[in-house]
């Protein structure tokens, strides 16, 4: 193509190319769009772009479905004062409402309770421990309260209450030596409670 341009330009103004010119420029690019059809219009090059979009929205969606894991579990460890903890008791007061009867609507009451335990002995010894800590034992008296009171409304005298009584009571017991008056107090208060829901043996 630099050719032809070069002879192009050695014309005078105003003159036209000759024949010869005009027939060899014809055939070249007539020659050059020929050799260039195929590569578009070939059948591989078509299967191939359809499979890219499946194969990119199989990674997006193994992707997404990865970041809710990650999300779940983050959310499922965290205490409180960390930005998720909200959404960790939103969906605990979700599986309340969601329970199909008042036997597992206290059951899960009973595992919320379990669940604020844990909270306050990992909260203990942090920076922040003072106000999170007493409003942790404050909900898991209040949880341990309403799931004992639906048990009791369903079960009477489930053995699930005296179980739970026993296992929260292991928990929270060995805390106290690390709470300060005012927590010590909630937390003397709370076993005072489970201990009289174990009936004598």
């Amino acid at each position: 193509m630099l050719e032809q341009l070069t002879e192009l330009r050695e014309l005078p103004l105003g003159g036209t190319p000759g024949t010869a010119f005009k027939e060899r420029l014809r055939a070249e690019l007539l020659a050059g769009a020929l050799e260039a059809e195929p590569e578009p219009a070939g059948p591989r090059g078509r299967r191939h772009r359809p499979r890219r979009r499946p194969l990119l929205s199989q990674l997006a969606a193994v992707g997404l479905a990865a970041a809710l894991m990650v999300s779940s579990f983050a959310t499922y460890q965290a205490v409180p004062g960390d930005s998720l903890y909200p959404l960790k008791r939103a969906a605990e007061t979700t599986l309340v409402h969601l329970s199909s009867d008042e036997a597992e609507r206290g059951q899960r009451e009973l595992d919320s309770a379990k669940a604020r335990a844990k909270e306050v002995a990992s909260l203990l010894g942090s920076s922040a421990d003072g106000p999170l800590v007493r409003k942790t034992l404050k909900d898991m008296e209040a949880s341990t309260r309403s799931g004992i009171s639906r048990l009791e409304r369903a079960e009477p005298r489930s053995p699930k209450i005296k179980k739970f009584a026993r296992e929260q009571e292991e928990t929270v017991k060995p805390m106290l030596q690390e709470l300060d008056d005012d927590q010590l107090a909630q937390a003397e208060g709370y076993l005072d409670y489970i201990e009289g829901l174990v009936a004598p043996e």
